[in-house]
């Protein structure tokens, strides 16, 4: 007989109030997706994106007000990203490229941002995910912008120059490497990854593996799938690389930088709906004139718009000739952004808006 003072005689009535509500939430989670059927007709009577960046952000928003504890903000924000990931494919499967293979930070990034439940296209080079959303084979691109241990990404700021698509939300993912392998750590002889991944673990590649050959890779899940076709080779990549490519992670959070981000933008050829807080990113190239870049960085600043970003990147057309990135808070169609957009348009050759996204509060 079981004593009544076991610890299974204890957690019996809390187990059976647990499958009781996991009951409940079973059944009211089928009648929200029962809700979210009827949403995708309308919107597909209609037109209307699946994805829209301004109702993800309302309905985290409302669950992080709903939430009294003890569960974190972080964990129900979680639950929620895949639970919408499930409504995007109830309403019409969603279609995400990203810079591949499998296993790349940028996959992780889009994971992370979109769930489980989307279908997602891993491609050769970031301006192949621009022009497979301006073809229109895939509803949204994912692609790395800047990092904030090495800067703005050279082939996403180039890939503007050409195409017509548009920033339509931005993700802040923290980035963690890790050394993959499937040998010992005296064993490995090279390592693969991306240049500016072994910029970022410098120092600890220095101290630990100073002898081994450091391969470039076109990304960190192409560096995987190639240490795992290898003797003695090691990868420097994500733990989702890991799972994919069955590689042991010999060594966790490499990076010299405990704090590294990097930011990601979500593409479309869509644009966003204003929100109350959101980012406007302009590209633009200044008259050949002394002064002319200050001025047009003090028509924005007369209107009161604050700078989060600032780049430059060679036009490629002109030798000597750049093109300027910037975003600043506020959305293109609030009247004092406006404004300060067509002021700046008198110091430039041209200037293009790339769009207006809601501003990412957290980091995934």
């Amino acid at each position: 007989m079981t004593d009544a003072n076991t610890p299974d005689a204890a957690l019996t009535p809390c187990r059976k109030r647990i499958e009781e509500l996991d009951k409940q939430l079973v059944e009211l989670l089928n009648e929200r997706a029962k809700v979210v059927v009827e949403i995708g007709n309308i919107k597909r009577a209609t037109g209307t994106s699946i994805y829209a960046p301004d109702r993800e952000q309302h309905v985290l928003s409302q669950v992080r007000n709903h939430n009294k504890g003890p569960l974190p903000n972080s964990c129900l924000e979680a639950m929620w990203r895949e639970l919408m990931s499930g409504s995007f494919a109830l309403e019409r499967p969603l279609r995400v490229g990203y810079l591949g293979p499998s296993g790349s930070f940028s996959h992780l990034a889009a994971r992370l941002k979109f769930g489980a439940n989307v279908e997602y296209d891993d491609l050769e080079d970031i301006p192949a995910v621009f022009d497979e959303i301006s073809r229109g084979h895939i509803d949204l691109g994912l692609v790395p912008i800047e990092n904030s241990s090495i800067g703005g990404i050279g082939e996403t700021l180039d890939s503007f120059l050409d195409s017509p698509v548009r920033i339509y939300a931005e993700v802040l993912i923290n980035i963690h490497h890790n050394l993959l392998a499937n040998c010992a750590a005296d064993q490995i002889q090279k390592i693969y990854s991306k240049p500016e991944v072994f910029s970022q673990c410098r120092r600890w590649l220095s101290i630990q593996l100073r002898q081994a050959e450091r391969i470039p890779a076109a990304s960190s899940g192409r560096a995987a799938q190639r240490a795992s076709e290898e003797p003695n080779a090691a990868a420097i990549g994500s733990t989702l690389a890991a799972d994919i490519y069955n590689l042991h992670t010999q060594f966790s959070c490499i990076e010299d930088d405990p704090n590294n981000i990097t930011r990601f933008f979500v593409i479309s050829k869509e644009q966003a709906p204003a929100t109350g807080d959101d980012k406007t990113a302009v590209m633009f190239t200044t008259e050949h004139k002394a002064g002319a870049l200050a001025d047009v960085l003090d028509a924005l600043r007369k209107q009161g718009l604050d700078l989060t970003h600032i780049d430059k990147r060679p036009s490629r057309r002109v030798n000597w000739e750049y093109y300027f990135f910037v975003d600043f808070l506020g959305h293109h169609s609030d009247p004092h952004v406006a404004e300060a957009i067509q002021a700046a348009r008198q110091h430039c050759l041209n200037l293009t808006v790339l769009g207006s996204f809601p501003r990412a509060k957290d980091v995934l």
